[in-house]
């Protein structure tokens, strides 16, 4: 009987010191994983050396709004907020009508060949998007009305995910004229990685890793493509899109957020 005590508190004890020792180990885990998310944070609007050497460049770097200002206008609109990392464009509750100091920016500097990426995120039922080759004009008062755009969108929430044919208001796609297949983006709330590729003409988007749109401009298909949509309504001359132009972020009146932006000239 002795022994088999003795054995039954040796065995008891080696059970008690396992515990702790996991518990100590769960304990532990949270430090580590905020350690991970500092490191992850601090990586943000950065550049690996290995980019650097193969020819990328900052478009935000984190902190401030330099190199951006508001489409026709020499300075950056008030109603835009750098903050967390972040380019976040707040809420208007008015879509595109906005208001005083807002309005879409632009990079200030026009590409032509290039690699674009950039991570998105969108409110609920918001609604934004990403110019590509666009120009300022007297004549016209929106980005939109001479640029491609990449489709920023709730598609859950948001009316315009049901309007035009066949998905092409959806999220990533080629903004009222090709769907962005597969539909990949991720709930609202969630970043999404986005790239844009022009390369003479041809355009690719990228989204969440896998190509979503491809086609390229000034073709017969082009012409008749863009003559089925809303585009010439606005501006006869809209096909005719340019091979430099400016990179822009849009207002839609809905909170929006940017980060990582980044491109390589090609």
């Amino acid at each position: 009987m002795k022994n088999t005590t003795v054995i039954a508190v040796l065995v008891a004890g080696l059970v008690l010191s396992c515990n702790t020792a996991k518990k100590e180990k769960t304990e532990e885990q949270p430090e580590e994983t905020t350690l991970k998310e500092t490191a992850s944070a601090m990586a943000l609007n950065t550049l690996t050396e290995e980019e650097k050497a193969e020819g990328w460049k900052l478009l935000f770097d984190g902190e401030t709004s330099n190199g951006w200002r508001n489409y026709g206008v020499e300075t950056f609109p008030e109603g835009w907020i750098i903050e967390d990392g972040t380019i976040h464009c707040p809420a208007s509750g008015r879509g595109e009508a906005g208001g005083k100091d807002r309005g879409d920016i632009l990079y200030n500097q026009k590409f032509s060949n290039f690699h674009l990426k950039l991570e998105w995120k969108i409110s609920e039922g918001g609604n934004s998007g990403i110019f590509y080759l666009g120009q300022e004009s007297d004549d016209l008062d929106y980005i939109w009305k001479t640029a491609p755009e990449m489709q920023i969108l709730d598609n859950e929430k948001h009316p315009d995910a049901q309007m035009g044919q066949d998905g092409n208001r959806q999220a990533g796609s080629l903004y009222d004229l090709i769907p962005a297949r597969p539909q990949n983006a991720k709930p609202v709330g969630e970043w999404n990685q986005v790239e844009i590729m022009v390369y003479k003409g041809s355009v690719w988007h990228k989204m969440n890793g896998e190509k979503v749109v491809e086609y390229h401009l000034w073709t017969p298909e082009w012409n008749e493509m863009v003559a089925g949509s809303k585009f010439p309504k606005l501006n006869e001359n809209w096909a005719d899109v340019t091979s430099e132009g400016y990179i822009g972020l849009q207002d839609h009146g809905d909170d929006v957020w940017f980060r990582n932006i980044k491109i390589k000239e090609l």
